[in-house]
């Protein structure tokens, strides 16, 4: 897709409103942004910018994966967004709220690539062979969009509502791992704020990350070693503050936790 003055300007209301910590409304309607594609090219300009400034690329988020928000947005399949190196943070450690505008965490399975995608577009069982390992993770989603009214063009063009993401400490085979029978809870400050199973995730959390794949694929894009691979929430997003501490149990995968600081 060509860019236009309006993907220009979409693109830096974006980038600006991140940057300075400030919702503003949706650019769907003040920029004129319409259709899936013309959000992706909004959100390619600033993974762009990002890369200039020395940012790496160190994996991929799925988004949309709960058929509830998906009907919710009138929408029929999950987006995707750019995990950048900064965005990494490991288990009990705090999460700066002072990068965050309107944070709310979700409990997910990510997954870390052993080895690059072959090129064209892989089957299943090339992707499961690409795959080293699965780990507890809770995804601290943030838009920059008031109130979080957004629509599925919002979204995406603000890199999938992406913030920050937790990981857990030890890695877990995925052959020993029924991840779609995997239940999860996730509490704050000692008390349960969600519930659900991996099912909640496109079904299973390996389909959702195996959709991953074959879209960067049909984009002309693939996944390498060592990227992680966040597959999407696996039960209702919560909203955080500053002070609240977040504990995520996700069956076999054990826990993962952070405060907000």
């Amino acid at each position: 897709m060509s860019l236009d003055t309006h993907h220009i300007a979409a693109a830096s209301a974006l980038l600006n409103a991140r940057q300075s910590r400030h919702t503003i409304g949706r650019i769907s309607e003040s920029h004129g942004i319409a259709g899936i594609d013309a959000a992706y090219a909004v959100a390619e300009i600033n993974t762009r910018v990002r890369l200039e400034q020395g940012a790496r690329i160190v994996g991929m988020k799925v988004g949309l994966t709960s058929r509830a928000v998906q009907q919710q947005l009138g929408v029929d399949q999950p987006d995707f967004g750019i995990l950048f190196d900064d965005m990494e943070f490991l288990s009990g450690q705090s999460i700066p709220m002072a990068r965050l505008i309107q944070p709310k965490v979700e409990a997910e399975v990510a997954f870390v690539m052993a080895r690059d995608l072959p090129e064209g577009t892989p089957t299943y069982a090339e992707f499961l062979a690409c795959l080293a390992y699965a780990l507890p993770a809770i995804e601290v989603v943030d838009s920059v969009i008031t109130d979080w009214k957004i629509t599925l063009v919002d979204t995406v063009a603000d890199n999938a509502s992406s913030g920050l993401y937790v990981l857990g400490d030890q890695p877990v085979s995925i052959g020993q791992l029924a991840l779609g029978e995997i239940g999860m809870q996730m509490d704050k400050n000692g008390e349960t704020v969600s519930i659900g199973t991996g099912a909640a995730c496109l079904g299973h959390p390996l389909r959702a990350a195996y959709w991953l794949a074959r879209t960067m694929a049909a984009r002309g894009s693939t996944l390498r070693a060592g990227q992680v691979i966040l597959s999407g929430a696996l039960g209702p997003m919560v909203p955080v503050t500053a002070g609240d501490l977040v504990t995520a149990h996700i069956g076999a995968l054990g826990n993962v936790s952070c405060r907000m600081a």
